[in-house]
């Protein structure tokens, strides 16, 4: 899908978003933009644990999820956050149809290598349900759980990933990432951190070595590659606000642009 663009909202983000954000996305459908939207629910899950006394645990930023962790996930995605957002994208005059990626299998998974317990590694995307959606004119707001091939198993699949695999099988023309910092950040010999504006592979392999992309932004900036790998031209990771997404859409630069080959010093 040529004109598809899927925005992954990050958990840490969902409180932050402005009545412009959703207002934006309500204008891009209208004008006949294709949009998909992932969300997160970090900050959100991390509260629900906490008041049932189970102690959150990651590793490389990927929340490790055990069986009674699986279940507050879920329900935590599914039923407060996605609604959530279509409530906002419908208050803001979009049409939004939420979903999970469990319904119709549309995300299937393995159990990932690493410890993580219930934690999955995209290797499906059944792209008939958001194209279904998107053809009745709607915004697909998909929470990122996964299951396995027969259907006996539910992953946490984390939510970057799920947005780079999910842009990689639309063939969407842009991935954005709206985070709660403006991109990658380069720290300055004087404490100050400057915004990498653009990047590639090779660029971000050194910076994750050198200690620069570190925590959640690891598998960001991983899904990004992978998404890039699968035929997506362009990565955008930013905060999202209404001129961001107006820029991105309109194929113009915002927050950090991750491409394959960009030249160094380009």
């Amino acid at each position: 899908m040529q004109d598809a663009v899927v925005i992954k909202c990050g958990g840490s983000t969902m409180d932050q978003l402005p009545d412009a954000f959703f207002q934006a996305i309500a204008e891009l459908q209208q004008a006949g933009r294709q949009i998909v939207i992932v969300h997160g629910g970090g900050p959100a899950i991390n509260g629900m644990l906490e008041k049932l006394s189970i102690t959150p645990a990651f590793v490389d930023g990927l929340r490790v999820t055990c069986e009674e962790t699986l279940q507050v996930v879920e329900m935590v995605l599914c039923g407060q956050i996605n609604k959530r957002l279509v409530r906002r994208l419908t208050q803001a005059g979009a049409r939004a149809w939420g979903v999970s990626g469990i319904d119709g299998a549309m995300l299937t998974a393995e159990r990932t290598a690493k410890p993580l317990g219930q934690v999955g590694e995209v290797k499906g995307v059944d792209t008939s349900i958001p194209t279904a959606i998107l053809q009745r004119g709607y915004v697909p707001v998909i929470a990122p759980l996964a299951v396995s091939a027969d259907g006996a198993e539910t992953y946490n699949v984390n939510a970057d990933v799920a947005a780079g695999a999910i842009a990689a099988a639309l063939a969407a023309e842009r991935l954005v990432m709206v985070t709660d910092v403006p991109g990658i950040l380069r720290p300055g010999q004087d404490g100050t951190k400057t915004l990498v504006a653009q990047t590639d592979a090779e660029e971000i392999g050194q910076m994750i070595a050198d200690g620069v992309i570190t925590g959640g932004m690891i598998p960001k900036v991983q899904a990004a590659l992978d998404a890039l790998s699968q035929g997506v031209p362009r990565v955008v990771i930013c905060r999202g606000t209404a001129e961001e997404l107006r820029s991105v859409c309109a194929g113009q630069s915002a927050g950090t642009v991750i491409q394959a080959g960009v030249p160094k010093g380009a």
